[in-house]
């Protein structure tokens, strides 16, 4: 039975059988056993479906996998140890040394040093673009090595939001895929899929999880995606050695992609997600619907109210009536714009810190996106490793305060805001 959106959240992935545990188990297992040699075999040969051993694949991992793949509309998923660990294999799955690929310029932090300077060192060139850019000067940046598009749906911290079906349109113009990172959104606001992206992304330790208390990634495999026709993916399309010569795109069809990542890569770089945590992460999916709308709507009301400030210069919300990309989230986002407000205040770096430190109820952390309100200041965190330059791109000025709205009673979040806005 295909149930709706919410229904997803809590019964897809693990159904239980007859006796069995009401609620998923977990396998904290790294092995299997087989009591047939033959049956282990065919695993290796991937000729038949099963566990070998956890770096690959674990029943508990799967349930969850299947679950995210649902609530995106994918064919198949693969969960990771890290939101970063999903990002690089994404890539890597289908970019090689001597390749390249166009990636959006005002994404996360982390994700520009791992594609500016670590691929980079694997002979992997990343070539940026601003939103703002004609589809002239975009498709000028694609020759014959380019592999793929890379964007976020909600950039972080910049909080743009990317207009998939114009950047689908481009990548399938030079025969390549479009990879989305959907953190911020979730699939329960945004499925990148329904406007033309090929393969999603996730740090399922943000909206996802919830709460804070585990890392993970998961790439999600759209299906839709003609590797074959397309002519540039020959590691998809021609027999791979180190599986006896299995061609994926003929033994697995659309999930060819997604099957590769995992057989091949989370096998020889185990980034491998834990069974405890696939665990913790399905208690955070199991509400991500109720959470993900109150964290919209408070953000929203935390937004309106900086908007009207005296000693705040500007507000970027992509909710936020009259904004550079209202027009646009009403498109993608017509449920909500998720729960990440970023803003400036009068008096430069010294005043933003000065009203971090004044915040009682909102705690100044790294992490973003989860029940609890939280601030940071990503010039000198997470964007740290960026130069002058890719600030200035990315829009991060020194008065920039990222600011992820929490689940608590808004007016409480606002009493917070206020007070210490008094201070600067």
């Amino acid at each position: 039975m295909d149930y709706r959106f919410d229904t997803k959240c809590i019964q897809s992935g693990y159904q239980a059988e007859n006796g069995a545990p009401r609620t998923l188990p977990i396998c904290q297992s790294t092995t299997f056993q087989y009591d047939d040699a033959d049956a282990l075999g065919l695993l290796f040969d991937l000729k038949a479906e099963g566990h070998m051993y956890t770096r690959i694949s674990n029943p508990t991992v799967a349930a969850v996998e299947a679950k995210i793949a649902d609530l995106e509309g994918g064919v198949g998923a693969m969960l990771t140890s890290s939101g970063q660990a999903a990002t690089f294999l994404a890539v890597f799955n289908i970019c090689s040394a001597g390749q390249n690929f166009i990636s959006c310029n005002n994404i996360y932090g982390g994700s520009i040093n791992l594609f500016s300077v670590t691929l980079k060192r694997m002979g992997i060139e990343v070539r940026y673009v601003r939103d703002d850019m004609t589809d002239e000067e975009i498709d000028a940046l694609f020759d014959e090595n380019t592999r793929l598009v890379f964007g976020e749906t909600i950039a972080n911290p910049a909080l743009s939001v990317l207009d998939i079906s114009r950047f689908a349109a481009l990548a399938h113009r030079h025969g390549v895929p479009l990879v989305v990172d959907n953190t911020f959104a979730t699939p329960c606001l945004c499925r990148p899929f329904e406007h033309g992206a090929d393969i999603v992304t996730h740090s399922t330790s943000k909206y996802m999880d919830g709460h804070a208390n585990v890392l993970g990634g998961v790439i999600v495999d759209g299906g839709a995606f003609d590797w074959a026709a397309s002519g540039k993916f020959p590691e998809l399309t021609e027999p791979d050695e180190s599986y006896h010569g299995v061609v994926y795109t003929e033994s697995f069809g659309k999930a060819a992609y997604i099957t590769k990542a995992r057989v091949q890569l989370l096998r020889d770089f185990g980034a491998t997600p834990m069974p405890l945590g696939a665990y913790l992460l399905n208690l955070g999916l199991e509400t991500l619907h109720l959470r993900i709308r109150r964290h919209s709507e408070n953000a929203l009301a935390v937004a309106r109210f900086l908007q009207g400030h005296e000693k705040v210069l500007w507000v970027n919300y992509p909710g936020l009536e009259g904004g550079k990309y209202h027009e646009i989230a009403q498109k993608y986002l017509p449920d909500g714009a998720s729960g990440v407000v970023s803003f400036g205040v009068k008096g430069g770096r010294a005043a933003a810190m000065h009203l971090m430190n004044s915040l009682k109820l909102a705690r100044i952390v790294t992490h973003v996106a989860d029940a609890r309100t939280s601030v940071l200041h990503p010039a000198s965190t997470t964007h740290r490793q960026l130069t002058d330059a890719q600030l200035a791109e990315a829009g991060i000025g020194p008065e920039f305060i990222r600011f992820s709205v929490g689940i608590e009673d808004v007016r409480d979040i606002l009493a917070d805001l206020g007070q210490a806005l008094d201070q600067i």
